[in-house]
């Protein structure tokens, strides 16, 4: 940045944000971080328990008091205090853009009515597209939202940023224009997330979470809801596996109780979650709809072998289909894979070799803030 240039200043607006425990909000974090340290003056709208506005890691954060209950019956939805437009107001007024993440949230729509209000520039990142819920109430809420308040925010957006071809085709279809959409990969800690220096780290971080030192070890991470595709990892787990499943998250615990080879150790901080990859042999994920997750990122740096579901999501990142498993959605194609990988140690190490190198290579946080500094340069006011 030119000295003789004034920082941007940048509102960050997510529904969530740490220490609340998630995919989109350590995404967001990240950029919050790393854009303060490339001289951004960032503040982050969001909810918490109580209004509140604290300085955290050199950034701004304010948040909203909400009630967050719906949250126990797997949908994630903080219901904001009316004072959120007028703080909204207040921030975008005094920002030279606003970045929101995900249009389906009060945060988001509040914010975007603000940017509209105050003539401020706004750019959106799309997390995910329809989410698949079980509860026919929640898709046809999810639809609603998206035909109005996400197709205005998604329409008026100076750029519309995607993870996967899945979510940017979503985006379009939803009233993005086309040659403001554009594709930026996440970044990943590659300092946090790290293979295991030797087998004795290995050993020691299994005992840290009392599991067994003598079995191959299946890590799944994520909420415990159907989308994720735990319970296909539980269908795909019968008497016979030559592995143990380790579930990380919350949601619907009770399907994993009393299960032979089953471990849940519920939802954990980045940090604890980093010792847990170096503990795995095999990472699993087979959600739906998410194209490349963080927690994929995550377990690809920490050199672990990765497999998910063959979603035309991950077609941007050409990944290596020979070395990274990418499957149908079926317990019998999972039992099959699974056995496979644990049954083959030679593989598993190609496989996470590979991971890890393609981590370093591609998932560049410092990067990936100084892509959102130019493009923030690029549309203020």
């Amino acid at each position: 940045m030119s000295t003789t240039e004034a920082p941007v200043r940048v509102l960050l607006v997510s529904h969530y944000y740490p220490p609340h425990l998630g995919g989109v909000e350590n995404v967001v974090r990240q950029e919050a971080v790393r854009l303060a340290a490339a001289g951004a003056e960032v503040t982050v709208l969001t909810s918490g328990e109580r209004s509140s506005s604290t300085l955290e890691e050199g950034v701004r954060v304010v948040r909203v008091a909400a009630w967050n209950g719906a949250e126990k019956a797997g949908v994630p939805f903080p219901v904001l205090a009316p004072t959120v437009l007028t703080t909204a107001l207040r921030l975008a007024r005094r920002a030279d853009v606003v970045h929101l993440h995900d249009c389906l949230y009060l945060t988001s729509w509040a914010a975007g009515l603000a940017a509209l209000l105050t003539r401020t520039p706004h750019l959106l990142t799309q997390h995910v597209g329809m989410v698949q819920h079980p509860s026919a109430v929640v898709r046809g809420v999810q639809q609603a939202v998206y035909a109005v308040a996400g197709r205005a925010l998604l329409r008026r957006a100076r750029r519309v940023i995607t993870l996967n071809a899945s979510v940017a085709a979503f985006v379009l279809r939803h009233g993005a224009r086309p040659e403001r959409a554009v594709h930026l990969a996440n970044g990943v800690d590659t300092e946090l997330f790290r293979p295991a220096a030797d087998a004795d780290e290995r050993a020691r971080a299994r005992k840290e979470f009392g599991l067994p030192e003598d079995r191959p070890l299946v890590l799944f991470a994520g909420r415990l809801v159907p989308k994720k595709g735990f319970d296909l990892l539980l269908a795909a787990h019968g008497p016979a596996a030559g592995h143990d499943l380790v579930f990380a998250g919350d949601g619907d615990s009770a399907p994993l109780a009393g299960r032979a080879g089953v471990h849940h150790l519920g939802t954990l901080t980045p940090e604890r979650l980093a010792v847990l990859y170096r503990a795995c042999d095999v990472f699993a994920l087979p959600s739906t709809a998410e194209g490349f997750p963080l927690t994929v990122q995550e377990a690809m740096a920490s050199g672990l072998p990765v497999l998910t579901t063959d979603d035309p999501g991950y077609a941007p990142y050409a990944l290596d289909r020979g070395l990274v498993r990418l499957v149908e959605r079926d317990p019998e194609v999972l039992r099959a894979a699974l056995a496979a990988l644990t049954g083959d140690q030679e593989l598993r190490e190609r496989m996470g070799r590979y991971s890890r190198g393609y981590a370093t290579g591609s998932f560049d946080w410092t990067e990936h803030a100084a892509t959102l500094l130019r493009w923030y340069r690029e549309h203020r006011g």
